[in-house]
């Protein structure tokens, strides 16, 4: 019968410590699979990141915004003044063909726009919420984007400055001239649309620093990055 209560007793004092000790053993597994998730994590997929992604990507993200803007209003600011004195002194003697005349400095200043849709396309690709977001790819590409707009658009302004200062005082004397002049302030304005098209493609090529993996590193196997 001793025998008996003391069992009793011993499975009464087992349960309550059981029972007061659940919480720690379920604190401790917890515990316990957090370090093996990270000790499962791969080091290399984060130093990818880092490697592709420093903060210095968006010096040449913001380098493409600023290229493509200031230099199409680099090459629409001079066509339009170098076109726009022409036409003034052609205006002296024939007021009446002014409007026609026009048409180099409406064509120069279309120029900036191209410039200016370039930027803004670039600016909203540019995000930084979180550390290493914005990849070393999309800034190069972001800049080469911008170079070709700006430096397309600086060529087209300077053509069509030339061309169009010239042109509207032969088109004064000979009016025959006209339609040729504005063909060759076409084929000057399709310089500025080449590297507008040329740049809507590159700034399509973007690399998500989140689409990131360790493919392109070496794990050694206690988890550390080769490289």
């Amino acid at each position: 019968r001793q025998m008996c209560i003391r069992d009793r007793y011993q499975r009464r004092v087992r349960g309550t410590n059981c029972h007061t000790m659940s919480p720690l053993r379920t604190l401790g597994a917890i515990l316990l699979i957090a370090a093996v998730a990270y000790s499962a994590t791969n080091k290399c997929t984060v130093a990818a990141r880092k490697a592709h992604c420093p903060p210095s990507a968006v010096f040449w993200g913001y380098g493409g915004c600023a290229c493509a803007l200031v230099f199409a209003c680099l090459g629409a600011a001079y066509g339009t003044a170098k076109a726009g004195v022409g036409v003034a002194n052609m205006g002296v003697m024939h007021p009446d063909m002014v409007m026609k005349s026009i048409i180099p400095v409406v064509m120069a200043g279309v120029l900036g726009i191209y410039g200016l849709i370039v930027a803004v396309l670039l600016a909203s690709g540019i995000k930084q919420d979180d550390a290493w977001s914005y990849s070393s790819y999309s800034g190069f590409s972001a800049l080469s984007a911008g170079m070709c707009c700006g430096l397309a658009g600086l060529s087209a302004g300077l053509a069509i400055g030339i061309v169009g200062d010239a042109g509207v005082r032969a088109n004064a004397r000979q009016p025959k001239l006209f339609v040729g002049i504005i063909l060759i302030l076409i084929f000057a304005e399709a310089l500025g649309l080449y590297g507008l098209i040329v740049a809507l493609i590159l700034q399509s090529n973007k690399l998500e620093c989140k689409s990131i993996s360790d493919g392109i590193y070496v794990g050694s196997g206690d988890g550390s990055c080769v490289g």
